[in-house]
């Protein structure tokens, strides 16, 4: 899925199981390798990494199409109430603001999706870092539908 304006460009995809051969258990079974290509004003990095479970990684595209639909409050960028998360706390989503023409997505990168020159938040001493990016509501609908498509690829094990 992408996600982009004039200063910022955000391409997510998972991309494969972070182990290829299911072992018998449930949560290792269905971790998602998430691959991630970020570009900002203060630079780009990519990242690729077991971010997400696979019945986690559904949600993607419910939320965003939640926000395309103005269903998801806006919140502050540390409250962890309005925030999509994972039980990695890899990446994680939220709405920084909403008018009628667009949103505008707050995404949540620590630990190896972080870009290299993060550095820890303060509450959490882990690296960190957050990208907002305004999307228009299509924007937001062709994303969920790229993300629903791509992860139909990869059905729970």
């Amino acid at each position: 899925m992408i996600l982009a304006d004039d200063a910022h460009y955000l391409q997510l995809s998972p991309v494969r199981y972070q182990f290829p051969t299911p072992m018998g258990n449930e949560f290792d079974d269905n971790w998602l390798i998430v691959r991630g290509d970020v570009t900002t004003p203060g630079g780009s990095w990519g990242f690729a990494d077991p971010a997400m479970l696979r019945f986690e990684a559904e949600g993607v595209p419910r939320w965003l199409r939640a926000v395309a639909d103005g269903r998801v409050p806006v919140t502050a960028a540390d409250d962890e109430d309005g925030r999509v998360e994972f039980l990695e706390p890899v990446l994680g989503f939220s709405l920084a603001a909403r008018d009628e023409r667009a949103a505008v997505v707050r995404v949540h990168f620590a630990l190896a999706a972080a870009p290299p020159w993060a550095e820890e938040h303060e509450q959490t001493a882990l690296p960190s870092a957050v990208v907002e990016i305004r999307c228009t509501d299509r924007m937001l609908r062709a994303a969920a539908d790229e993300w629903a498509r791509e992860l139909a690829r990869l059905p729970e094990r």
